[in-house]
């Protein structure tokens, strides 16, 4: 998850309680089912100010070499509106203690999937964000903001778009030394709650990790003898429990 900071100098040294705006998007990852169109997404601000949250979009696409590139999104033909995702509203006022909405919309072809960051970020509002803001209120709030202690930060999401036709195929190879799964599929699946713990101690656990597999993609690990590896496979709405032991 990608945090935009704005600290003041009294933030970093420990200063008196943070004030003002402070935001909170929920989940990092999100999935649009293929029968879908447009996801809800809220905005929660538990703090004591407004915020004013823009709302920046950008296609995340893979190279030949499987790294990714974030880019901006490109208009359809006539320019009325662009091919992929679009935040409606771009621009949220939240209230102190409240939770203001935006809806993604997806706009494009559906025979593939498609990877979107959605970033939230905090902004003073100025003449040209269009929020709705008298000058005069926007100067009280720019006022409000630098007399105070701040901490303002932004929050990037991903979207998955699933194509209309979804298909889950997971494949499973194993042998004594390896567990490998491989999707076959033309979504997203995910590895979930990933931990690998001692058969001898139940206490003695490595660290949970949460897995993204690519349409395409694997997901493999070494076994170590005397180990069990617990996780959940989601496919879509489906979850199984799974657990792999090497003795």
């Amino acid at each position: 998850m990608k945090r935009l900071f704005l600290l003041s100098l009294l933030g970093l040294l420990g200063g008196p309680a943070l004030a003002g705006p402070q935001i909170n998007v929920g989940t990092v990852y999100d999935y649009l089912d293929g029968d879908k169109s447009t996801y809800l997404k809220r905005v929660f601000n538990s703090g004591d100010s407004t915020a004013f949250v823009k709302v920046n979009v950008l296609e995340i696409v893979y190279d030949a070499d499987g790294k990714p590139q974030e880019i901006p999104l490109e208009s359809v033909a006539g320019g009325a509106s662009r091919d992929g995702v679009m935040a409606s509203p771009a621009r949220l006022i939240v209230p102190a203690e409240g939770m203001q909405g935006t809806r993604l919309l997806y706009m494009g072809e559906r025979s593939r999937e498609r990877y979107f960051r959605v970033r939230f970020v905090p902004v003073v509002p100025e003449k040209e964000d269009a929020f709705v803001v008298g000058e005069q209120e926007r100067e009280d709030y720019a006022r409000s903001l630098s007399a105070g202690v701040n901490l303002m930060t932004g929050f990037g999401t991903i979207l998955f778009v699933r194509p209309k036709d979804t298909r889950f195929q997971t494949a499973v190879e194993e042998t004594g030394r390896r567990y490998e799964l491989r999707n076959n599929g033309n979504s997203v699946i995910i590895v979930d709650e990933f931990k690998s713990c001692s058969l001898s101690n139940d206490t003695d656990c490595g660290a949970v990790t949460k897995h993204h597999v690519l349409a395409g993609k694997s997901f493999a690990f070494d076994k170590e003898k005397g180990r069990e590896y617990r996780f959940f496979l989601i496919e879509g709405d489906s979850k199984k429990n799974l657990k792999v032991v090497s003795r």
